[in-house]
Parts: C-alpha cells; sequence; structure tokens
C-alpha cells in the first residue's frame, strides 16, 4: 500500500556534542489544530460483489493485525526505517499516531474513573533517543496525542527514567509520558514506552491500546496526515532530572569536607554508545566534581556507529574496560541507549553485567535493608541465589522480562513482603525506594555512593570486592529455536511448544528433569509462576527444570522460553559440570523435541548442530 508524504515540524536539533540545553516554549495552540484527512476519493463503483467484500475485509484484517504485531510486551516495537534485509518498515508514521492517540484516549478515560468527572487539559510529555527516525515519528505522536485531546509537551533527546519523573517532578508532572525509543536495537528499528504516574504499562494495558489503534488504522486505511502547524510546548527537564540525581548523590554521601562535591578525587569513565546518556558525563558527575576524562562515545547519534548501545555488548564492555585500565579510573560505566539499563566495570578491569551487577546490587540493598527479598528472573543462576541467602536475603526467581520482575515486587510488597530490589539478567533493575522504576542511571548512583563510603571508610579495594565470594557457572549456553509458522500463528504454536514441555516434564518422561520452583524460598506465591488468586497476566511461557543425576546431584537447570521479540523458542542452560549444557541440549533434542514430534513444527537445527559438535554458532 502506498504510503503518503507527511511534513515534519521543526523539532531541537540534538546534534552530535550538544548537551541537553534549556528552551524558551511557545506555547502549543490546541484549540487551533487541524489535521487534514488525506484520505483517496473514492468514485461510486454500484454494487460490490461479496468476493470483493471478502477480500477488502481480508486487507482490513491484516493491515490491523500489523499494528497488533507491534507489541512487545509492555511496550510497542517496529521497523522504521528500510536497511534491514527481510524486513519492512511497519512501525510508519499512521501507525504511530494511531497507537499514541489510543494512548492518549485511554489515559484520559482512566482519569475519568479515577476522578468521576470529565477531565481538561490532559498533558503527556515525550521523550526520544537519538534515532534517525525520532523526529518524524514525533510528529506522529504529537498528531496522535491532539487527536486524542491531550496536551503535548516535547521533552527532545531524554532517558526513558526521566520521561518516568517527569510524571513526578514539579513543576511538571505530567499525567502521562512517551518514550520513543528501541533500547539496544539496531538504528533502523524504534519503538514506544509508556508511563503513568502508577509506572510503567504493563503488557495487557498496552495489548488493549494496539487494539483500539489498530482499528483506527485501519478504518483510515494508514493514509493519515501527520502534519503538525504548530509544534507542541518545548520543555527541558533533562536538567531537573540530572539536578534530581546530582542531590540523591551529595544527600547520601554526605561528605564530612566538600559537601557539594563528593565526587572531588574520583576518575569515572562513560561509555554511552551514542545513545542518550551523555548528561550523566556533564550535568551529574562533572558538576559533582569527579574526573571524567577518557569518557567514550557520548555524543548522541543515531546510527550507533561504534557499538550497540548495550551493557551486554561484549565490545562494549571491552572499549569500557580498556578505558578504565589506561586511566588508572575508579569506575567505568555503560549506558545502554535509553538509559534504563546499566553496566558497570570495577577499578580492575572487570566487567560487572547479568549475575554479577544483581549480585553487587543485592549486597549494597541487604546493607541498608537486612532479610530484604530480590526478585529475579528465572535465567539467574544458583550460586547466584546461595551469594543472596547467605547475607541473609530472601531469593524470588520469576518470569522472565523486566516488567514481570518489577511487578512481582510491586505485588510482594502489597502483600506485605518487604521487597526492595528487583531485577533482571539484562541489567534492567528497579528498586522500591526509586518509585520501582526501572532506571540504569539511579543504578549507577547508589552504586557510586557506595563507593564512596567505602572510601571514607578508609577501603581502597573498589566495589569489585563486594562480588569477590560470587561462584561464577562453569557452563552457561543460550540457544535458539525457530518457530516454522506464519507470524500470525507463532505464538500459538510457541505456547503449544512450551506448554508440551512443561507435561513431559511434569509427567517424568525426561529422567532427571523437574519443574524448578525458589526451593527453600518462603515465598510461596509466584516463584517462577503465579499460584495465588490474582495472579498477574502471562505476556510469554515459560519454565525452568531443574536437571540432577545419581552421581551429581543437582548440577544444573534449563529454562525455555517463548520470545515475545520473535517467532522463536530460546533455550537458557548453565551447568556447574563439565559438558553439563551439552548433555542437557542432547537430551532436550532427543527426549523431548523428536520424541514428542515437535522437530515438525520447530527448526532445531541450532540444538542439533550444539547437541552434535558443542558449537553454539
Amino acid at each position: 500500500m502506498a504510503s503518503t508524504s507527511t511534513s515534519s515540524i521543526s523539532l531541537r536539533n540534538n546534534a552530535p556534542g550538544t548537551r541537553f540545553p534549556s528552551s524558551t516554549a511557545s506555547k502549543l495552540l490546541h484549540s487551533n489544530l487541524k489535521f487534514p484527512l488525506l484520505m483517496p476519493a473514492t468514485k461510486a463503483t454500484g454494487i460490490k460483489s461479496s468476493s470483493a467484500t471478502r477480500y477488502n475485509e481480508a486487507v482490513i484484517d491484516e493491515e490491523m493485525d500489523k499494528i497488533r504485531r507491534l507489541q512487545n510486551g509492555s511496550d510497542v516495537r517496529g521497523v522504521a526505517l528500510q536497511g534491514e534485509k527481510g524486513r519492512t518498515v511497519d512501525l510508519s508514521p499512521p501507525a504511530v499516531e494511531a497507537i499514541a492517540e489510543s494512548f492518549g484516549e485511554w489515559v484520559i478515560n482512566g482519569l475519568e474513573k479515577e476522578k468521576g468527572r470529565v477531565v481538561e487539559n490532559v498533558r503527556v510529555s515525550l521523550g526520544r533517543d537519538p534515532r534517525l527516525s525520532g523526529a518524524s515519528l514525533s510528529v506522529a505522536v504529537f498528531s496522535g496525542l491532539v487527536r486524542a485531546g491531550c496536551l503535548a509537551f516535547d521533552m527532545g533527546l531524554a532517558t526513558t527514567p526521566a520521561c518516568f519523573m517527569s510524571t513526578l517532578l514539579t513543576p511538571f508532572a505530567y499525567d502521562a509520558s512517551i518514550m520513543m525509543t528501541a533500547s539496544h536495537l539496531p538504528y533502523t528499528r524504534n519503538g514506544l514506552k509508556f508511563f503513568t504516574r502508577r509506572g510503567g504499562l504493563t503488557s495487557p494495558e498496552v495489548e488493549e491500546i494496539c487494539g483500539k489503534a489498530a482499528r483506527k488504522y485501519a478504518n483510515r486505511l494508514a493514509k493519515v496526515s501527520t502534519m503538525l502547524k504548530t509544534p507542541p510546548e518545548r520543555v527541558d527537564f533533562m536538567s531537573t532530572y540530572a539536578k534530581h540525581l546530582r542531590n540523591i548523590i551529595k544527600e547520601r554521601v554526605n561528605h564530612p569536607f566538600h559537601y557539594d562535591t563528593p565526587l572531588k578525587g574520583f576518575q569515572i569513565i562513560v561509555n554511552a554508545g551514542n545513545g542518550s546518556g551523555g548528561f550523566f558525563t556533564w550535568d551529574v558527575l562533572d558538576k559533582l566534581g569527579a574526573e571524567t576524562f577518557g569518557s567514550l562515545h557520548l555524543n548522541p547519534d543515531g546510527m550507533f556507529p561504534n557499538h550497540i548501545p548495550n551493557p551486554e555488548d561484549k565490545i562494549a564492555m571491552a572499549l569500557t574496560r580498556a578505558a578504565v585500565l589506561e586511566n588508572s579510573a575508579d569506575l567505568g560505566i555503560v549506558f545502554d541507549t535509553d538509559v534504563d539499563r546499566s553496566g558497570v566495570v570495577d577499578k580492575e578491569g572487570n566487567p560487572i553485567n547479568g549475575d554479577r551487577l544483581i549480585a553487587l546490587m543485592s549486597a549494597i540493598v541487604l546493607r541498608e535493608h537486612p532479610g530484604t527479598t530480590i526478585v529475579t528472573d528465572a535465567r539467574t543462576s544458583m550460586a547466584l541465589t546461595r551469594f543472596i541467602i547467605d547475607r541473609g536475603g530472601q531469593h524470588c526467581l520469576y518470569r522472565v522480562g523486566y516488567r514481570n520482575v518489577i511487578d512481582k515486587g510491586v505485588q510482594l510488597n502489597k502483600n506485605g513482603i518487604e521487597t526492595h530490589l528487583m531485577m533482571e539478567t539484562s541489567g534492567h533493575g528497579a528498586l522500591k525506594e526509586n518509585y520501582f522504576l526501572d532506571d540504569g542511571a539511579y543504578m549507577v548512583v547508589k552504586i557510586i555512593i557506595e563507593m564512596v563510603r567505602m572510601k571514607l571508610a578508609g577501603s581502597d579495594e573498589g566495589i569489585g570486592s563486594l562480588i569477590k565470594d560470587l561462584e561464577e557457572p562453569l557452563e552457561s549456553v543460550e540457544l535458539r529455536i525457530n518457530i516454522i509458522s506464519e507470524p500470525r500463528h507463532a505464538k500459538a504454536r510457541g505456547i503449544d511448544a512450551i506448554e508440551t514441555f512443561r507435561s513431559y516434564v511434569e509427567e517424568g518422561r525426561i529422567e532427571g528433569w523437574e519443574l524448578d520452583s525458589c526451593g527453600e524460598c518462603w515465598v510461596a506465591d509466584g516463584c517462577l509462576v503465579d499460584s495465588n488468586d490474582d495472579p498477574a497476566a502471562v505476556d510469554a511461557h515459560m519454565y525452568r527444570a531443574k536437571v540432577s543425576d545419581e552421581k551429581l546431584g543437582q548440577h544444573g537447570w534449563i529454562h525455555l522460553r517463548q520470545s515475545i521479540h520473535n517467532p522463536n523458542i530460546a533455550v537458557n542452560m548453565q551447568s556447574m559440570a563439565p559438558g553439563g549444557c551439552l548433555s542437557m541440549t542432547k537430551t532436550l533434542r532427543d527426549k523431548f523435541l523428536v520424541a514428542s514430534g515437535m522437530d515438525k513444527i520447530l527448526d532445531i537445527t541450532q540444538i542439533d548442530k550444539y547437541a552434535r559438535t558443542g558449537l553454539v554458532k
């Protein structure tokens, strides 16, 4: 279907080398905005045939499916620019406009139910990372919000945590916020994350919004204009957010000699990956007295020319490690594109991400809140569980997915179970003290505060010493099983495969495998799955099995998870025994995939190759 041309408003030029400058805002003339529909002229065609009617219905269904498939758990993600082999643009301005309008209506309806009256002047902010598609898609967001009856505010280059905080910090305190980002994904992708003052939206809420947007999109036949004659009000929220982080560090360090510059004498390297995280260098660390010479890739660049902005990326960590060692720095920091995730490098050059980052944050939080429960996803190691329990904490294993992990922590606190930390192995982490927000910058703030406190107490060991007794799994492998199906049927086939796996394990068909739980964890409701009266909606089916044999006892686990990003099943394994992952893979292939006939609807090429050769790629 041919797309119509759109005209772009002039948004702030976040060129490389710029910071987050203040702006003088021009008010949005909401009442005078007009959005012409560029609908194709139609002619009277007489009586339509039944076959034509069925064809039109099929086309409309397919157009609606395109929008629904943009849902990615609690986010929206899609291809915004041409450039990926085998992928076409599906996150177009008309699609984004329909989704933004539906979100605006959802916010208004929620406020009216809450207040029991009609609400006016509902205010929604938008921030974005430096992706090339950000400007044109921002126009679409503003158009959709104003169609819904909202007032729109442009934060320009921002971070995901800042968007949520813009709903709380005065004098802004917006009713809702949207962050436009696709995190660490390629420059061709983009997406939307949604917030109200309660936090991020859940998967069912985003599903509802996308469902409504699909109907709008189909009704308009993808021919909606996103022209804006008047720009939204531009605001500088990032300065307020940076000041908020600086004040937290100053107050909690409470330096006895230089209160306003508690980081004086520390050298800290920041690798922003050309995303939105550069502000942390000049608006937080520099102003607190830190030396940041040697920092990397601070300038926003939507092509991400140096490496994937991702604390899990090996190149990002290697470059940061080299910079820390070359400059004898006290700490290295790696942010993802939108700064809701982070990883660090200690003064010895040791990368700290994944289980190691969870252990570090657990050690810090358990010093402040002895005995607290810590929620992680089910891919964390048995050694991490021992690390947490040895320090007096409780470990609750839960579903993979950062929103799942965070929401579990919220639920446990509501049930009276003190839970101060929720972290996923990808680097997403939230704290009860910070509104349960997954904020990579705030995580780093906690680590920096601990580092300074240790120095003031006379220790020169650095933050890496806090996890020196964490055991590493001997083997750790991730494999993928592609689902052989059309995109619209892939989810159902994936669910069938995962549930069949559960049945095979429960019925004892795989010797030595048993569905895992939290073991001795006293959090009875919600270990891996919800067994309480009000279970959370399942966004992706998954199960973890612990693996034992007579000789070694329990020596590993295997976790199968339906991907919400792509039509495949992720298989994660860890083992403390040599050859354990290879043995589990062979068992998975022979005793489940082949024995159940699943190899007829699943592409087990990668599984088979690893089982035969021991090579992942």
